[in-house]
């Protein structure tokens, strides 16, 4: 949403598409809204696959194309992904391009049937597509080796872009002490947040049972945040937390839009998933002045430069996440490295790396600029 308006300085007019919201996701359209983007909402338009409702989504998409003659256009998420590039080749639209977020196609998201059918499909519309995007060249490799979706050179790696100016703002020091009073959380005690959907990839489960032994540990109290909702999974990791005996050690705070004065009332934001495209927490905790630890995965290790960043966890065991928090809590975050995070995923450069594929594209596709 941010590369929506962030694009008209480069000469492109842009136009959001979106489809609903199903049970537990995240209603994000405000953050559009407050950015001066008012959103095009295809109601039929979800992530779940419904055979009737996605052809009438396809149906409504090319109308949009065909009424509006986009040179580009330019999907994000498997459904919109799916039915958005199926749209606009059949409105012929001039460029289409698509952005990879994760690695959904290779990890726990869905079935081994789902994930065969999928991927035959992402293979189908890759063939149809100008262009794909990825945020790692990790992820590059991933795509084009291992699950073969198009050659190397059909992809292009621009790394996340995001608003990290609102978090590097904040002086943690002053903002620590009131937003901790707020929470009701001791000075003394150490606090690690979890910051994310509470769906199956981000496996929340590690982060409790590495949290367990990280509260056995000597030294002063322990407390863990977890910040974010979905998919109706909080009662189920409620009761897990009950039975690993730290449910007074737990604050459970849903969705937030006071992220640049939560972070600073942790002492370390921690990451366990089971895949990761880019750790848009990290990068915010970062920013924030927050060390970080997370499960080296997806690509997780390569914006995390290896370690150079925060404490990486190579095996997935309670144990190592517990350690690896106990470290990143010792480490500092300079004001050198909070400038170096937020230049090099930055909104302006996101910008900028996208116009400049937008323009490559179109001049290979024969369109006037």
């Amino acid at each position: 949403m941010n590369l929506a308006r962030g694009l008209e300085p480069h000469g492109f007019r842009t136009r959001l598409v979106a489809g609903s919201l199903e049970s537990g996701e995240g209603d994000m359209s405000w953050y559009a809204r407050e950015r001066g983007v008012e959103p095009t909402l295809l109601p039929a338009m979800a992530r779940e696959v419904r055979p009737i409702r996605d052809f009438r989504s396809l149906l409504a998409l090319r109308r949009i194309f065909l009424a509006d003659r986009p040179a580009i256009v330019h999907t994000h998420t498997a459904k919109a992904g799916t039915l958005g590039r199926a749209a606009a080749a059949w409105a012929n639209v001039p460029v289409r391009i698509h952005t990879f977020h994760g690695y959904v196609l290779g990890g726990d998201y869905f079935s081994g049937f789902k994930t065969r059918a999928f991927l035959e499909v992402e293979r189908r519309l890759a063939r149809a597509s100008s262009r794909l995007i990825v945020l790692t060249s990790a992820q590059r490799r991933e795509m084009s080796e291992r699950l073969e979706i198009a050659d190397a050179s059909k992809f292009a790696v621009i790394s996340l872009g995001l608003e990290l100016g609102r978090f590097r703002e904040v002086d943690p020091a002053r903002t620590r002490a009131a937003t901790r009073a707020g929470l009701g959380i001791g000075s003394d005690e150490r606090v690690v947040g979890i910051v994310g959907r509470l769906v199956e990839v981000k496996n929340h489960e590690l982060m409790l049972d590495g949290f367990a032994r990280l509260a056995r540990m000597d030294g002063p109290p322990w407390r863990l945040l977890v910040v974010g909702g979905g998919e109706d999974r909080e009662e189920a990791l409620r009761e897990r937390s009950r039975r690993l005996g730290i449910e007074n050690r737990v604050m459970w705070l849903g969705w937030r839009r006071d992220l640049p004065q939560l972070y600073p009332a942790m002492d370390v934001v921690a990451l366990t998933s089971r895949d990761e495209g880019t750790p848009v927490a990290l990068l915010e905790a970062l920013a924030s002045g927050i060390p970080v630890a997370a499960t080296a995965v997806g690509g997780v290790a390569e914006v995390l430069e290896e370690g150079r960043l925060g404490e990486l966890v190579d095996e997935a065991e309670p144990e190592a996440v517990a350690v690896a928090v106990r470290r990143a809590f010792e480490r500092r975050v300079d004001d050198a490295t909070r400038d170096q995070v937020v230049a090099r995923f930055s909104v302006e450069r996101l910008c900028s790396d996208m116009a400049a594929l937008y323009r490559e594209e179109m001049e290979r596709a024969g369109v006037a600029g």
